[in-house]
């Protein structure tokens, strides 16, 4: 199977503290759900910062990255379709991640 990178985007809207513990039980039954298609659960990310060739910028809004596999790239964006983070306003980049030799 291929590797995908799931890149997520935005903070989604989260108003409380609750709403915050619910979507984090959506997360965790969605991410088991996946079984074994899991590779790397990944991290949420904090505060960054957009590097380009005209300098750096604080539009930065990547708030998290997965690591999945699956038989194909149309198969990867229905797993993250069925993520708790699009649900709450946010979304997701998949990516294949190319094996190189360095």
């Amino acid at each position: 199977m291929t590797k995908y990178i799931l890149v997520y985007f935005g903070s989604g809207n989260i108003k409380s503290k609750e709403e915050g513990m619910a979507h984090m039980t959506a997360w965790k039954a969605w991410m088991e759900g996946l079984g074994d298609a899991v590779v790397d659960p990944g991290m949420p990310a904090g505060k960054s910062k957009t590097v380009g060739s005209g300098g750096v910028t604080d539009a930065g809004t990547v708030s998290g990255v997965t690591i999945l596999q699956a038989d194909t790239l149309d198969a990867a964006v229905v797993m993250a379709q069925a993520c708790p983070h699009v649900k709450i306003g946010g979304t997701i980049e998949v990516a294949e991640a190319m094996d190189m030799q360095m």
